[in-house]
């Protein structure tokens, strides 16, 4: 059994520092010498041969488990190292395999009809809203900053991003907005406080919805906002402006033509919408899946290549594409540095098991955005080919007309505080 992980090993790590020690007690080292450095150490042959059986999976679990212990460096040093060298996989004929079986199996995992998506996001969301409290900003907002500055802090690029995707909308005072997968009510309580808007926002998560709405009795807000639990497929009304943040990397890949379409039934003939999602860079690959089993059931990271069809099949014109690449990568460090250093508190709430298998997911979120594997899409769509400006100096001069309102306003307060 060594000799098999000395070679599975081996044969994928061509490049880093990765000294590993079985359970043996026998040491080897793969890599090149180079940086990031670490080392590993297995505690019993049974997690070897999870690792083996099936190495994106069993990797995430034995560290969860406690039968995969960091001994050099840190978590996040280790799955640099592995994200680093996963993408050149062709290395390992098992991986390969694995890999494009369940690239295959996409549209079979991804059944997302109504019901199953509502266990999907209940899974991940309806949880004690305790544990995000942890590590979001006092907004909650539970996707990618946007850092206009290396030393932003967390807020401030939740701020900025918020900022960003109004300029980009072209939101004006009494537009209708829909918010599709609005979670905590941050974006559509912008939207309505600095913009005008009037906003209606649903999602499938009845924890989220309970604060969302305790938000907008807080802000004042009631006659101008409408948070609902509601499947995106069921909205019946047409709105001037769409957002989507977050929420398009639940939807699964055979439903892209029934979100487009939704997309495209419910916005005005004049009306801009802005989807903001997790992306890759390259060819579609299946969901990581440790993240498909404890974290993100039914979810699904696209390519350009997957989206972008379903977009012209629903009539709509795609007006501007923006990638963010590394904002996702500081948020992750943001949350993962808030996570572990509030660590114990977590421990109160959930299992050593569970705090394992959240550091696990963020730090691994973490390396695949800083190796290139992911990034974020901003896609723009319309329905006319003049509905925006000719170019995207707007964006900037609504950003700073915006930023004069948000940035001295006192905060908006989450429910309860």
């Amino acid at each position: 059994m060594d000799k098999l992980l000395e070679i599975f090993v081996r044969g994928l790590i061509r490049k880093g520092d990765l000294e590993v020690e079985t359970a043996s007690g026998r040491k080897f080292q793969a890599g090149d010498g180079t940086s990031p450095r670490a080392s590993v150490r297995f505690v019993d042959r049974a997690a070897q041969l999870r690792l083996l059986r099936n190495p994106e999976l069993g990797f995430g679990e034995i560290y969860m488990d406690g039968q995969l212990q960091v001994t050099r460096g840190n978590l996040l040093d280790v799955l640099m190292i592995a994200a680093g060298n996963i993408r050149g996989a062709a290395a390992s004929g098992w991986l390969s395999l694995l890999q494009k079986t369940r690239t295959l199996m996409r549209r079979i995992d991804q059944r997302n009809n109504p019901n199953r998506a509502a266990r999907n996001v209940s899974h991940h969301y309806d949880i004690d809203s305790r544990l995000y409290e942890l590590f979001l900003d006092s907004d909650r907002q539970y996707s990618c900053a946007y850092f206009e500055r290396p030393d932003d802090s967390l807020e401030d690029a939740q701020l900025a991003k918020k900022r960003h995707i109004a300029a980009k909308l072209l939101v004006e005072p009494g537009h209708r907005v829909l918010d599709i997968g609005c979670g905590w009510g941050g974006l559509g309580l912008y939207l309505a406080k600095f913009c005008g808007a009037s906003v209606t926002g649903v999602t499938l998560s009845k924890e989220q919805l309970a604060i969302a709405k305790g938000r907008v009795g807080d802000a004042g807000l009631d006659q101008r906002i409408d948070f609902r639990l509601q499947d995106y497929r069921d909205v019946p009304e047409t709105y001037d402006r769409i957002v989507s943040v977050g929420m398009f990397e639940h939807v699964g890949i055979g439903y892209y033509d029934a979100f487009f379409q939704k997309v495209a039934s419910a916005l005005s003939d004049d009306g801009v919408a802005l989807i903001h999602t997790i992306g890759r860079p390259d060819v579609p690959i299946a969901t990581n899946p440790f993240i498909a089993k404890y974290i993100f059931p039914g979810g699904y990271i696209p390519s350009l290549s997957d989206v972008l069809p379903a977009i012209e099949r629903a009539g709509l014109t795609v007006s501007d594409i923006e990638i963010l690449r590394l904002h996702y990568a500081e948020t992750l460090k943001a949350w993962r540095e808030r996570f572990m250093a509030r660590r114990e508190e977590a421990l109160v709430l959930y299992d050593e098991r569970f705090c394992r298998m959240w550091e696990y997911y963020l730090a691994g979120s973490e390396a695949s955005f800083r190796v290139g594997d992911c990034e974020v899409f901003q896609i723009q769509l319309c329905k006319k080919v003049d509905t925006v400006p000719l170019t995207r100096d707007y964006i900037a001069d609504r950003e700073r007309a915006l930023r004069a309102r948000d940035t001295d306003a006192p905060r908006i307060r989450l429910a309860g505080e």
